[in-house]
């Protein structure tokens, strides 16, 4: 008996495009939820990114003949959350000013390259760069993003005034935002992950 689990990628992908809804289960599980959150950490509108993994998925179904069998699945699904969710700022649909400000300034790039992505490594860019923040403006950063305190909070914590937090905020994101462009639009494009909320 075959489990599903235990299969590559590559075998899910040729399965799938067999028409086997047991495949998909397992795509699904395997890459349901981290879609979710990404496209949730972009537009930060819970409702409007379960429809999209909805519609994601529903277009992997219908179109297995666009999915390559050593496509980087994880890389496919989220350029296709990522499109959708270019789209629409573009139709004005979702209220984020720096996202908006991102997609702007981000060249379309082939679906190939994000493919060849290695997440892993841009995160580890990511947390280097923090690093290198000055200390204060780390530490507030490091609030905000990585334990999800509100500028409230951070303020009460601190001992600082809530404009200060938000100026630190603002201020580590635009340094962030310098450096990481350096590793091309993808290297941008991963400052989503700690986009304004």
């Amino acid at each position: 008996m075959k489990v599903y689990k235990d299969l590559s990628d590559a075998e899910l992908i040729a399965l799938l495009k067999t028409a086997d809804d047991l495949a998909f289960k397992e795509i699904y599980e395997r890459y349901g939820m981290m879609i979710y959150y990404k496209t949730n950490q972009m537009i930060r509108d819970e409702e409007t990114a379960k429809d999209l993994v909805q519609d994601v998925f529903l277009s992997l179904w219908t179109h297995t003949d666009q999915v390559k069998e050593e496509a980087n699945l994880a890389g496919y699904l989220y350029v296709s959350a990522r499109n959708r969710v270019f789209n629409l700022i573009e139709k004005g649909k979702t209220k984020n000013d720096y996202l908006s400000m991102i997609a702007q300034h981000l060249t379309e790039a082939s679906n190939e390259t994000v493919e060849k992505l290695d997440e892993k490594e841009l995160m580890g860019i990511v947390r280097m760069e923090i690093a290198k923040l000055p200390l204060k403006m780390r530490e507030v950063f490091e609030l905000s993003r990585l334990e999800d305190l509100s500028h409230k909070e951070i303020a009460l914590r601190l001992g600082i005034s809530e404009k200060t937090v938000k100026t630190q905020v603002h201020n580590a994101l635009q340094i962030l935002k310098e450096k990481l462009s350096t590793y091309g639009p993808y290297g941008i494009l991963v400052l989503i992950i700690v986009s304004e909320k």
